[in-house]
């Protein structure tokens, strides 16, 4: 006959604290190469499908906020800031204006 035996403890030897050949990395050296998606929501709106249908180049869409009202920062669908538009040699960039946490 077989008998069964009880549960049994196991002990694990101690992790080893590995870092990249040739020096020592803390935690966040390890994830600052990881790539995060960035957005910048100015505000949204609720239309139905034949509305977004009927859009033409010029239609204007009204969003949930006002002209001048500071924009969201957005990283990973998570809001972590507000923020103003500024524009640069052409080009457009949010100042932070505020974190979020």
């Amino acid at each position: 006959m077989n008998e069964q035996q009880g549960p049994r403890s196991v002990q694990f030897g101690a992790l080893e604290n590995s870092s990249p050949v040739g020096g020592s990395a803390s935690s966040i050296d390890l994830l600052r190469d990881v790539p995060l998606e960035v957005k910048a929501e100015l505000g949204k709106a609720r239309r139905l499908v034949r509305d977004i249908l009927r859009l033409t180049v010029g239609t204007v869409i009204d969003l949930d906020k006002e002209a001048g009202a500071p924009v969201d920062l957005i990283v990973n669908n998570r809001q972590i800031a507000r923020g103003e538009v500024v524009e640069i040699d052409g080009r457009y960039g949010i100042r932070v204006t505020e974190i979020i946490r």
